[in-house]
């Protein structure tokens, strides 16, 4: 927003920027899965290290692919990845791009966001000579804001791990290829400005954010759009793994069907479903390799996996209309004895809303194939629902689900 300020862009454009720059990485989880598949480690990692290095130049890929391919495997192993790596060229690059940058244009548009901020969102990764993705745009023909997602995203990299000075440093070395000249020679005089430096490491940073929001055109959000906003996430939460494509939405329709079965009134039904959409965001900071492991996990891995109601509960508790939801959609592996996780809550503890969400969860997860197994007919899942009910799930809610699926 510094670069849009000090460049002179109209405040029209600074607030589809400012758009396209919170939503830059929504379309991120689609291409998880083809991240695991083509360097087989985290997929977080992998994605984070492609702007760390020059991967354009021959030194850049090798460093790159050394690191990232096949990371903790044997030799054999390492190999021959980093052939098939080899053997994939520009078009491999080209594809994980394509549906990073389609999918996040796609969410800001199914959001209400105007065609210009999807624009820039589908062009961030394009290079000023033509060496980018996912189409190969070169200098004018790369949109304005999409050039400044790109110079920033590298920025903030390098500045958070090395400090301003690395960060201009590579800006400055990428100047013609990667980047727009202009828009170096700007971002040299924000990086004078020690004042932008204290405010993007502040520990009141979404304040900081909010401040520079242009307010050129009034964002409504109503009911439907907070719908919008909630239904959005649940597609960048399932696409992440192909084993939970469209899990959120199920489990939603399931929970929901419950709860007006058992006297939940209208507002609660409308509450519970948002919960039941954004249950698993948490599982946006699980890689790949554990949520799509085709055996048992480690114990460590179970650790990290574990973990996911706790980042549910935390992203959600920083929205004040989602707040209200976190703690139910954050429990849905807590069981009726205690033994769940991630807080060992007892059924006593538990909303309806929270036990429904925790059965309607249980029976989708049960339906559907996952690596290490396929899914279960509907009869089958009830019967485990059913020697679960008293210790695990409720058995009001199991009664419920059974009544739902027809079972």
């Amino acid at each position: 927003m510094e670069l849009a300020r000090i460049t002179g862009l109209p405040e029209a454009q600074q607030q589809h920027l400012f758009y396209a720059l919170l939503l830059k990485d929504a379309g991120c989880s689609a291409n998880a899965e083809r991240m695991f598949q083509v360097f087989g480690g985290d997929d977080r990692a992998a994605k984070r290290g492609a702007w760390e290095r020059d991967w354009r130049t021959l030194r850049g890929k090798a460093s790159y692919a050394l690191k990232f391919a096949e990371p903790g495997g044997t030799l054999g192993a390492r190999i021959k990845r980093f052939l098939s790596l080899a053997g994939g060229g520009r078009e491999v690059g080209r594809s994980i791009y394509k549906i990073r940058c389609d999918r996040g244009a796609e969410i800001a548009q199914g959001l209400g966001f105007s065609a210009t901020t999807a624009e820039a969102i589908r062009s961030m990764d394009e290079h000023w000579d033509g060496g980018g993705y996912p189409e190969g745009l070169k200098g004018r023909n790369i949109p304005l804001l999409a050039r400044i997602v790109g110079l920033a995203q590298v920025a903030e990299i390098f500045a958070e791990q090395k400090g301003p000075h690395a960060a201009l440093a590579v800006v400055r070395a990428r100047r013609g290829r990667w980047f727009d000249p202009g828009l170096v020679t700007a971002f040299a005089c924000v990086a004078e400005d020690a004042s932008v430096w204290r405010r993007v490491t502040s520990n009141e940073l979404d304040t900081e954010v909010s401040a520079v929001e242009p307010q050129v055109l009034p964002f409504a959000v109503d009911e439907h759009r907070l719908d919008q906003i909630a239904a959005a996430f649940a597609w960048v939460v399932d696409a992440k793994s192909p084993f939970t494509f469209h899990h959120s939405e199920r489990v939603a329709e399931f929970a929901t069907s419950m709860g007006g079965q058992m006297g939940l009134s209208k507002a609660e039904c409308v509450r519970l479903k948002r919960a039941a959409l954004l249950h698993d965001i948490g599982k946006l900071a699980v890689p790949n390799r554990i949520l799509d492991k085709p055996g048992p996990l480690t114990e460590d891995e179970w650790g990290v996996m574990r973990l996911h109601p706790y980042y549910t509960f935390q992203i959600l508790e920083r929205v004040p209309v989602f707040g209200e939801f976190a703690f139910d959609a954050s429990a849905h592996h807590e069981r009726m004895d205690g033994r769940g996780y991630y807080r060992n809550l007892r059924g006593d503890q538990l909303s309806l809303s929270a036990r429904i969400l925790a059965t309607a969860d249980k029976f989708d997860a049960l339906s559907a194939d996952r690596p290490y197994r396929q899914g279960l007919a509907r009869d089958r899942v009830c019967d485990v629902l059913t020697a679960d009910a008293g210790f695990d799930l409720c058995h009001d809610c199991v009664a419920a689900m059974k009544d739902v699926a027809g079972v």
